[in-house]
């Protein structure tokens, strides 16, 4: 799997798309991490295809592992569960599914040309 560095010298606007990773290396039920301007971020693809990005900090320990989490549903949601603690999280919102008073920062995420972005928060 070949993750596109995202590290640059200039300053992320805050209306800017990011390249992570090109969509043919991604697989399903997979994360990976990536430095989206000053944030941590966990990309994943689902069975369906769909592409989500949350943050990747563990809320309850703020270890960047996210990413290394396991992919799932629970009934309609697709999911990821921390490594760390299991707290499960949907990945259209950022929700904890476990314990309402977590959650993740949610990104918007694309595919352009063959490339998975996510858009950069000021």
């Amino acid at each position: 799997m070949t993750v596109l560095d995202t590290r640059d010298t200039t300053t992320t606007s805050i209306d800017s798309w990011v390249d992570v990773i090109a969509d043919r290396e991604l697989p399903a039920e997979i994360g990976v991490p990536a430095l989206v301007g000053n944030a941590a971020v966990a990309v994943f693809r689902t069975y369906e295809g769909t592409v989500h990005a949350l943050s990747n900090l563990d809320p309850k320990t703020g270890a960047s592992v996210m990413a290394r989490g396991i992919v799932g549903s629970r009934g309609d949601v697709p999911t990821v569960a921390s490594p760390l603690y299991k707290h499960v999280f949907d990945l259209r919102t950022g929700r904890c599914l476990d314990d309402e008073s977590l959650a993740l920062a949610c990104y918007e995420s694309r595919i352009r040309d063959g490339v998975i972005q996510v858009r950069a928060a000021g």
